[in-house]
């Protein structure tokens, strides 16, 4: 039986000649990288462990959260990390390079049939050249630095043809906009996904990119394309080893396959709150728009950036309109520079800013105010990601179009005389108030209060939001957890040491923060029990000996929020103390428990 695109790569980095969805293997990482956002976390690991870095010619820095260094925070973060590169030999690309992921593909670290892994939770978008890239924890990045190695869980693989061709007007970015509609935030959970079909060998290396960046969107692992001639061309050119490109086997077996033809395709927007609530733009109602922002990994190469510069070309920005364009990489922004795109920009009214991830990352160019209604092109409108106001996600096309309009629409319908709108802003909340606990032992069966929050997607900006993702004491970070969460914003100030969170599906998705775990810990939280898990979120867990499990139902213990669980983390046995009644869920698997035994990834073994 032969093997998909991602098995054959893992199997080709670990000690077997074959692997299969659901083995737990040790693979070598070809390319390591730490961003600003994380970067000194990842430091203090090593430093706190005694840990050496085990090749510093696959190891680097890339400042992209916030180059303009314009947060103090994220200042002395991005200091401790140039010192740490600099009596260690690795390289660091600083804040005039632009995005980490980007530049790994541009600068030759990854290549067909590479692995990669980054503290940015859109590593996966490597998938465009077909290497598997992974976002990790601060701690899975110190482990690889010093070893060279990371352990993995081998997904299932899904396969999806994309026939036909793409109506006019309908891009990259519409393409997984659709996919999304059709699949969800959770359908494809976990899963690897290779993309086949006349439609996915047309795209260019730039549309591979977009599609790829958003399979943390579906929740998959990965999105994968089979490299075709003119993205090996483009690889070869760059890259620091020699390679050959990874094909699935004829018979390589997939969890799901269809066929899906994209000719039924339609320019679409996300609305605010989840990338997978999409909508054709025709079929949005009249939107006003205060502003946009084209940029971030998923949209800021140069095909995005020509394509913006046609619509913008002799018009103005919208009145009360504030367009903001952040090229991906420098490389590309010089580009923009001599075929005279930024002089497009600047004239129709843009604030265009170095390289970099801008708004989705908080720290540079794309933030918005409370009330402020913003059309972007990045990948996540989760509530505060992009700041505290409303976004809505779509194509350059469109938001170009939009800017230009005033509000949401699509470049064949933009008007003569656009909308007026007014800038909206609004006060930040107040902070929670510190919480802190102390440190309790893990035993192998826990009892505790239960939190019910019966919600599929929480993602990791309601757990832990961006703002503070600066803080790098664990004692500081209980009073922020839930502060994002509708509902459950004063959860720090009411939990208890010994609480258990039960959620829905797909808790733990998007970014690959561990402060959304470790929040959990400072204020003693001893569990999180859902009926499934964002990938990164889930090993975070694990790597922190933090206990995480799924469920299928607990409709057989009639459990109420509040009431008294206990549960065996070995055997899976759980007890409503209210009534006495039991139920199984799914126990710790190997791996697991030898991690949690020995306190965490980097204890001793």
């Amino acid at each position: 039986m032969g093997m998909t695109i991602t098995e054959k790569i893992i199997a080709a980095h670990s000690k077997y000649e074959t692997v299969r969805p659901g083995d737990i293997v040790d693979i070598t990482i070809d390319a390591r990288a730490a961003r600003d956002f994380g970067g000194a976390n990842v430091v203090k690991n090593l430093n706190d462990f005694g840990l050496k870095v085990e090749d510093p010619e696959k190891t680097l820095f890339t400042f992209d959260c916030n180059p303009t260094g314009s947060d103090q925070k994220y200042a002395v973060n991005q200091h401790i990390c140039r010192q740490y590169a600099r009596s260690n030999g690795i390289r660091v690309y600083d804040i005039n390079a632009g995005i980490g992921t980007h530049l790994l593909i541009e600068e030759g670290y990854v290549w067909p049939g590479a692995t990669a892994i980054s503290t940015d939770s859109h590593a996966n978008i490597l998938g465009a050249v077909g290497a598997f890239g992974q976002g990790m924890g601060d701690m899975d990045i110190a482990a690889a630095w010093n070893s060279g190695r990371v352990w993995f869980k081998v997904p299932a693989s899904v396969k999806l043809t994309l026939n036909g061709s793409l109506p006019e007007g309908v891009t990259a970015k519409d393409v997984i906009l659709n996919l999304l509609r059709i699949y969800g935030a959770n359908t494809l959970l976990g899963h690897s996904i290779e993309l086949y079909g006349e439609a996915t060998e047309r795209m260019t290396l730039d549309e591979r990119i977009t599609i790829a960046s958003m399979a943390t969107e579906m929740g998959a692992i990965i999105i994968l394309f089979p490299p075709t001639g003119e993205i090996i061309e483009y690889c070869r050119a760059r890259a620091r080893s020699p390679f050959e490109p990874v094909y699935a086997d004829m018979d390589a077996q997939y969890a799901l396959t269809a066929d899906i033809d994209v000719a039924t395709f339609v320019p679409m927007v996300s609305r605010p709150g989840e990338p997978h609530d999409t909508v054709g733009v025709k079929e949005l109602p009249v939107t006003r728009i205060d502003s946009a922002f084209i940029g971030s990994c998923t949209n800021g190469r140069l095909e995005d950036m020509r394509i913006t510069a046609s619509i913008l070309k002799g018009k103005k920005v919208a009145p009360g309109v504030v367009l903001k364009i952040v090229p991906s990489t420098d490389a590309v922004w010089m580009q923009c520079l001599e075929e005279g795109l930024l002089e497009i920009f600047k004239n129709a009214g843009a604030l265009v800013s170095n390289a970099g991830c801008a708004g989705c990352a908080a720290g540079q160019v794309g933030q918005n105010g409370k009330g402020e209604v913003t059309i972007s092109t990045g990948n996540r409108n989760f509530p505060g990601k992009q700041g505290q106001g409303s976004v809505f996600l779509a194509s350059p096309a469109v938001v170009a179009s939009s800017a230009v309009a005033g509000y949401i629409t699509t470049p064949d319908a933009v008007p003569a005389t656009p909308l007026v709108t007014d800038f909206r802003t609004g006060d930040s909340t107040t902070a929670a108030k510190e919480v802190k606990s102390d440190a309790t032992e893990k035993p192998s069966v826990i009892m505790g209060r239960v939190w019910l929050i019966e919600r599929d997607n929480i993602d990791t900006d309601m757990i832990f939001h961006n703002r503070y993702l600066a803080i790098t004491d664990i004692r500081e970070m209980g009073q922020y957890a839930f502060d994002n969460l509708e509902g459950y914003r004063d959860f720090a100030s009411k939990a208890q040491a010994g609480d258990i969170i039960i959620a829905g599906k797909n808790f733990g998705s998007g970014s690959s923060r561990q402060q959304a775990v470790d929040c959990f810990v400072s204020l003693g939280v001893q569990a999180v029990i859902a009926r499934s898990f964002g990938a990164i979120y889930e090993r975070n867990a694990i790597n922190a000996a933090f206990p995480v499990l799924t469920y299928e139902s607990f409709n057989t213990i009639d459990l109420k929020d509040q009431d008294i669980i206990s549960v065996n983390l070995v055997t899976g046995e759980a007890v409503n103390e209210r009534n006495g009644l039991k139920t199984s869920i799914n126990p710790f698997y190997d791996a697991q428990y030898e991690i949690y035994k020995r306190g965490g990834l980097l204890g001793k073994k």
